[in-house]
């Protein structure tokens, strides 16, 4: 076996292995997605998130509710009375209740604050889902992309190899030169390290796949561009995404956490009344005996009125601070609406370019191999060089790859519009999967009372 058949049958094997599939059951993009939202761990992070948040509700709740406490104390004391000594052992146990009746709206104020706050959390998920399934989608046409351009790099070394043996043959036969020899020879060379490089490039993509679908790129089915689902002008995105992107409506909300702690840090200035009730047994004992000794019971029940005066500029610094953390929430909102805004105009843009790019990729192809074809068929009656041939194989290479790129960005393109309009949601896509819904544990642990254990039974 020549050398250059050796090497070809090398290189062909190690990207076999490389590349193949991993089984014979094609995968969709729809199907990717799908893996994505059930096993992506960056989005099951930030649905704990939400569940952390939710929390804060039935915290901020609990100042409404009372405080129960047990209560107890052991004294021991020795006393000397002229020539005697008393040892007087005194204890107390019993229940406290404790009722905040009035904290200046601090409560009431919190409460609204950590509904806010949940509300926004709820849009940074739908967020953080749309981003996710965007990631997925540009891991999947990524793989796609590389892989294809993989198989046209060794293809091109096929054709490479073909043409440096087909050159030597006929400088052994005194129809060449030992410069077409040279150039071929260089030229397989070349398409070696290219292939290197673009394999190492499609394994990269894979483990990037594997990342955020939580699978491995098996067989790969082509994707096309979600024409259907997309507005029908810029314009028209542009104002969809003003109204319902998930960024926006999450700052908006938080504008609304903050106002109401501005509230609630006020309040600190206002009075407050707690009311407080207790039960209580005391304990007596004294060695040598005294009449004193014995046990009797207690009750007592009462309202404190705290009127603040001055607080030593603590709570003044705390109010300002949020009314500037409020006057940042309202700048944040308009930080989002112009990321949104750019963010589907340039989706918008790239996705034209992308579909004229496509289209003019596939003519560029189709034109490359015709004067390929030709150039081989002018070589072979003296008409053209070995280095003519070259250049032609690597304009129709180029053209094939432009045309693989292209295919990619248009897909992507698709789906950075829906996801920057805020429409790449399960339902929209009709993805097959039971949908996450953060309102279940809102729900179940807003009003909790009591009880240590998560709903999902931790």
């Amino acid at each position: 076996m020549s050398f250059f058949r050796k090497s070809l049958f090398a290189v062909a094997l190690v990207s076999a292995t490389a590349l193949s599939p991993l089984s014979a059951e094609a995968e969709t993009i729809l199907g990717a997605l799908t893996k994505a939202y059930q096993n992506n761990s960056t989005l099951n992070s930030a649905r704990a998130g939400v569940r952390v948040t939710d929390e804060d509700v039935a915290i901020a709740k609990s100042g409404w509710r009372p405080t129960i406490a047990g209560v107890g104390n052991i004294d021991y004391e020795s006393r000397r009375f002229r020539n005697t000594t008393a040892n007087i052992t005194t204890g107390q146990f019993g229940v406290e209740i404790n009722q905040t009746l009035f904290d200046g709206f601090q409560t009431k104020n919190n409460v609204a604050a950590a509904e806010a706050s949940v509300r926004a959390s709820n849009e940074s998920l739908r967020n953080t889902e749309q981003n996710t399934l965007f990631n997925a989608a540009a891991a999947y046409m990524d793989v796609i992309r590389d892989r294809r351009v993989a198989q046209l790099t060794e293809q091109n070394l096929q054709f490479l190899t073909e043409q440096a043996r087909a050159a030597r043959s006929r400088f052994e036969v005194g129809e060449g030169t030992r410069t077409d020899v040279a150039q071929a020879d260089a030229s397989r060379s070349d398409a070696i390290a290219q292939l290197s490089s673009a394999r190492a490039q499609a394994l990269s993509s894979a483990a990037v796949y594997r990342e955020i679908v939580g699978d491995q790129p098996n067989n790969l089915q082509a994707a096309s561009p979600l024409a259907k689902l997309l507005p029908k002008s810029l314009d028209s995105a542009l104002a969809e995404a003003a109204g319902d992107h998930p960024a926006i409506l999450a700052t908006e909300y938080l504008v609304d956490a903050a106002g109401f702690r501005v509230k609630s840090a006020e309040g600190q200035l206002l009075p407050r009344v707690t009311a407080g009730a207790g039960i209580f047994q005391n304990y007596a004992n004294t060695s040598p005996s005294l009449d004193s000794d014995g046990n009797r019971s207690s009750a007592n029940i009462g309202a404190t009125l705290t009127v603040p005066i001055y607080q030593g500029g603590r709570v003044s610094a705390q109010v300002r601070q949020s009314k500037e953390s409020l006057g940042q929430a309202r700048i944040e909102v308009d930080v989002s609406r112009d990321r949104v805004q750019a963010a589907v105009t340039s989706a918008w843009s790239q996705y034209t370019a992308a579909v004229e790019s496509v289209s003019a990729n596939r003519e560029l192809v189709a034109a490359q191999q015709l004067a390929l074809n030709g150039v081989i068929e002018e070589r072979n009656v003296g008409q053209r060089t070995t280095l003519d041939v070259l250049n032609a194989q690597a304009d129709v290479i180029t053209a094939q790859i432009n045309l693989a790129t292209s295919e990619r960005d248009a897909v992507v393109a698709s789906y950075a519009i829906l996801s920057a309009i805020g429409n790449l949601s399960v339902d929209r896509l009709g993805l097959r999967v039971a949908k996450y819904e953060p309102k279940e544990h809102y729900n179940a642990v807003k009003d909790k009372w009591i009880g240590l254990r998560t709903p999902d039974g931790r």
